[in-house]
């Protein structure tokens, strides 16, 4: 049986590719916004119940140590900022075991950049401003909606009190999921299977859509506040186009005792779900002891948006080897 050893990506995809990463630069050295490169290695991952990081023994001078890959560069760019950086972007190869599909490669490229000072709202202009730099034909129209009216839209319910029996109902319902196959399964699960499956393909559609006001336990990095209703929600937005999610912006944390209870709730989660626990950035949390400045920050999934910009099915097809092909 013969190996393929071909790439996935055509040559010529190739460098369609290689002339938008250099509109990637412009865009920013136009912001003076200074490009970093950081570790792909560290000494803590990412604890995110949702994410499955991947790690490494290896030989140091202080003999056998696990590190981890990183699911984005987001700990160390932040101990940048703690440094006095400035405003900084990058293009960071990333790892996220078991993510493999049409949109999905196990090793991708995260283009994720920081903002001193920088409102929610500006980022998410300044996102959208991107995505037409790289997409001239995009929609100029950006459009925001709050999580809630999302779903008492799509789903006449409200995600914030709908009791969790109700959820899985609905979401084993409209996710055509096998009866009683999401008995045991968190409110949060539940609430993603019905945004991925009913409420995603509806946005970015005419429009640039922003979704902002996520639930508080959806916060991960980011801020909370009070929204209109008095409910504490996620300062945090996603992007979409064509159906697709783009980016993932914060209004970012700075509190280390706040960071650090997350982290550790984390891996009890983990814990109760029989997962693996992750080593928490201790570096990281230094840096936010030392004082990082407040601002936002945005992480935005470059080979999709490459994927989008040249009109290809599969993400495999802008990736020189993907997964299957390394």
């Amino acid at each position: 049986m013969a190996i393929e050893w071909r790439p996935s990506a055509e040559i010529e995809t190739l460098k369609a590719r290689a002339r938008l990463l250099a509109r990637v630069r412009e865009f920013f050295a136009k912001r003076d916004v200074l490009e970093v490169e950081t570790p792909t290695l560290g000494q803590g991952g990412s604890t995110d119940v949702h994410l499955a990081s991947l790690s490494a023994l290896t030989r140091t001078d202080k003999g056998l140590r696990r590190l981890w890959l990183q699911t984005s560069p987001e700990f160390h760019m932040k101990r940048l900022l703690a440094a006095g950086s400035g405003p900084i972007f990058q293009l960071a190869r990333s790892f996220r075991d078991g993510e493999v599909g049409g949109r999905h490669n196990i090793e991708f490229t995260m283009l994720e950049w920081y903002r001193p000072a920088m409102t929610l709202p500006a980022l998410i202009d300044e996102t959208a401003a991107l995505v037409n730099a790289l997409m001239p034909g995009a929609p100029q129209v950006v459009k925001r909606y709050r999580y809630r009216s999302l779903f008492e839209t799509h789903l006449a319910i409200d995600p914030f009190t709908a009791p969790l029996e109700a959820l899985r109902h609905l979401a084993e319902q409209r996710g055509q999921m096998a009866p009683q196959s999401l008995a045991d399964e968190p409110r949060e699960t539940c609430l993603d299977l019905l945004m991925s499956v009913v409420i995603e393909p509806t946005l970015g559609r005419g429009e640039i859509s922003a979704v902002v006001d996520y639930p508080a336990s959806q916060a991960a990095l980011a801020r909370r506040h009070q929204d209109e209703e008095g409910e504490w929600v996620a300062s945090r937005f996603e992007l979409y186009v064509a159906g697709m999610e783009l980016a993932n912006g914060y209004d970012e944390l700075t509190n280390p005792f706040e960071q650090r209870a997350r982290f550790v709730e984390d891996n009890a989660e983990r814990a109760r779900q029989g997962l693996e626990p992750v080593d928490i950035d201790e570096r990281l949390l230094a840096a936010l002891e030392h004082g990082m400045p407040d601002g936002s920050g945005v992480a935005l999934g470059i080979d999709r948006l490459i994927q989008l910009a040249l009109g290809k099915a599969r993400l495999e097809e802008v990736l020189a080897f993907s997964t299957p092909r390394c």
